[in-house]
């Protein structure tokens, strides 16, 4: 969309066949709810399509191991890892550096890293890109953009708005049900932020020519880190008797909440359910890949997660669900 060609050719033979034999690292990142697992999930397939071995990072404030689930009906689980309770855009680079230069080499090796929802993704790139193994690539960035709900975020826009700048491929997502004119805004506003990045829909993605972005020159504008850090809390969650509970849960939390995750089980069900609240409200509920390793959680991120609140929410969600049993 942008007009820029999105894959830089090699200019030289001998470096194209040296770079064909070390590995790429791509890093997504975008706000809390754009859509990164899902374009991480979409990537995963498209690489074992086509022969590759991908390697998953997935890096949360609370419980990543929640999601690693979800990827092993496409990858062994010694092929994901869960980096939780640290931001990779700092206090957690250090482990984020170990775990990527003590990936096994493998051919057609390539790394995916998803970045929590609000880290800050230009300290991210200027500090993934030291200290890794001569034999990786420089990382390169892919950014997920929620067309409906870019910049309406309030008071975190600028972090959205960070999240673009230094990235080389902007994917955009939630297209649909968006005007033709809602979508040319976002577009001509990504530009203005990052005027050097492709801009492409997930399907345009052809994932045999990632390893060959180049990392962004883009000159980013600085962002307060602090804006970047974000209480978050989990706690156990019991079995629930209904997914009305789920809806219990997820909507007694404030607007300040801007994530709720969770997995559990329903009624007498043996399988698992996952559900999640979006910043912008909506609930998703949906199975559940496996048992979670760490248990049931439930688990928010945002200003004023603590565990009281945590507790509250599920507390009135069991009573308002023996109410309704009892109207019946």
């Amino acid at each position: 969309m942008s007009g820029r060609s999105i894959f830089m050719v090699v200019e030289t033979h001998n470096k194209s066949a040296f770079l064909q034999n070390m590995e790429a690292i791509i890093t997504v990142v975008g706000f809390l709810g754009a859509g990164k697992t899902t374009l991480l999930k979409h990537l995963t397939t498209s690489y074992i399509d086509k022969g590759w071995n991908p390697f998953i990072i997935l890096n949360d404030y609370e419980n990543a191991n929640l999601d690693v689930q979800q990827f092993l009906e496409q990858v062994e689980a010694k092929w994901v890892r869960a980096l939780s309770g640290s931001c990779i855009c700092c206090s957690g680079i250090l482990e984020l550096r170990e775990f990527v230069n003590n990936i096994p080499a493998r051919t057609n090796g390539v790394t995916l890293i998803e970045a929590n929802g609000t880290s800050d993704s230009c300290s991210l790139m200027g500090f993934l890109g030291v200290g890794l193994n001569d034999r990786f690539l420089p990382p390169i960035q892919v950014s997920v953009v929620d067309v409906k709900n870019w910049q309406r975020r309030g008071e975190h826009n600028e972090l959205e708005a960070n999240q673009v700048q230094v990235s080389s491929l902007i994917v955009l997502t939630h297209v649909e049900n968006t005007s033709a004119d809602r979508q040319a805004f976002v577009v001509k506003d990504l530009l203005r932020l990052n005027p050097l990045a492709e801009i492409i829909n997930m399907d345009e993605i052809d994932v045999s020519l990632l390893p060959k972005l180049s990392p962004s020159k883009n000159k980013a504008q600085k962002l307060d880190h602090l804006k970047a850090h974000w209480s978050s809390c989990s706690t156990d969650l019991p079995n629930l008797p209904s997914p009305g509970c789920i809806y219990d849960i997820c909507n007694s939390f404030p607007k300040s909440i801007l994530r709720v995750k969770g997995c559990t089980q329903i009624g007498n069900e043996e399988k698992y359910t996952y559900f999640e609240r979006t910043p912008s409200g909506e609930v998703f509920i949906k199975p559940y890949n496996g048992i979670p390793i760490t248990g049931p959680k439930l688990l928010t991120i945002g200003i004023g997660s603590e565990l009281s609140l945590l507790k509250n929410a599920i507390e009135s969600s069991l009573v308002a669900a023996k109410s309704r049993l009892q109207s019946l």
